[in-house]
């Protein structure tokens, strides 16, 4: 318990600290028409949860699988890409190119016994998984609520202890990013987060959790996927930021952020709940779970269409 206290307490006062080293290097993002913020935020506080999670991992390294831990690791080079881009603005060619090397390397620490084929399909998806979570990154406390229901997920279903680490190190961070949030985690702390995460996805897969990660992540994935293919049948520029994602539609529709935060914690906790009481019947509740997000995107897009 009390390195978990340590660590909460190391990400609340990090991103305290990295808030005001942001102020000091202008390091603030400025509303634009793409923007769901109205005023000037400091962004990169993020930093502060990967040094958490990273400090946490170091401490219980030999109370966790040696094959996640080492994978994990990988994740720093994409956090030390993703905090000079936050700085600098790198192109995506070498954002892509920084994150391949690690999902390489933490496939390559996963040891699984895949064909290359299929290990190719999964360096494909995480990539995708990694920019996914960075663009689902656009209202405050969003990113850093999924990331607690992971942390929740893992608590319930698969590691405690990587569960508690992950989230204490998020908590810590979502005081300051709550609505309205006096800071954003910026791309140091969503793509971070979309590795370790789909590092975490991959490792389950041979003990039978797809599924299971495939509804816990449900709002995520759907949302991005349908909006890319959405923006692609429109022909349009998919790597310019916009404003098209169902949440950020929901809010432009009048929801405030922290409304629709708390209503994308609710769904999410009934899956939970479903698969922790009728965890044999994960299919049927994969079934009820993909319905609901037709029919959320579908209720969305009649209060706030894809314009």
């Amino acid at each position: 318990m009390t390195l978990f206290i340590i660590l909460f307490m190391f990400s609340f006062v990090g991103t305290w600290i990295v808030r005001r080293y942001a102020y000091h290097m202008a390091l603030v993002d400025y509303p634009t028409h793409r923007s769901s913020h109205d005023i000037p935020t400091p962004r990169g506080g993020g930093i502060a949860i990967v040094i958490s999670f990273y400090i946490g991992l170091w401490w219980t390294h030999s109370l966790l699988p040696s094959p996640l831990v080492a994978a994990l690791w990988w994740g720093v080079p994409v956090a030390i890409i993703s905090w000079l881009d936050d700085r600098y603005t790198l192109s995506a060619k070498t954002r892509l190119i920084v994150q391949a090397i690690s999902v390489v390397g933490a496939l390559w620490a996963l040891q699984l016994n895949l064909s290359l084929v299929i290990q190719f399909i999964l360096l494909i998806s995480m990539i995708w998984f990694i920019n996914l979570y960075n663009f689902l990154d656009g209202i405050d406390g969003y990113a850093a609520m999924e990331a607690i229901i992971v942390a929740i997920a893992l608590i319930l279903f698969f590691s405690p202890l990587l569960g508690m680490i992950l989230g204490v190190s998020v908590l810590g961070f979502l005081f300051f990013n709550w609505h309205k949030a006096s800071i954003f985690m910026g791309d140091v702390g969503s793509a971070t987060l979309g590795f370790w995460i789909a590092v975490i996805v991959v490792y389950s897969l041979p003990q039978g959790h797809f599924v299971m990660w495939l509804i816990i992540l449900s709002l995520f994935w759907v949302d991005a996927t349908v909006t890319l293919l959405r923006r692609l049948w429109n022909r349009e520029a998919i790597f310019q930021a916009h404003k098209k994602h169902a949440y950020q539609r929901l809010v432009q529709s009048g929801w405030r952020h922290d409304q629709v935060v708390i209503a994308a914690f609710v769904i999410n906790s009934i899956f939970l709940i479903l698969l922790y009481y009728f965890n044999e019947m994960e299919n049927y509740i994969l079934s009820i779970n993909l319905l609901s997000m037709i029919m959320i995107l579908k209720w969305i897009e009649e209060k706030k269409g894809f314009i």
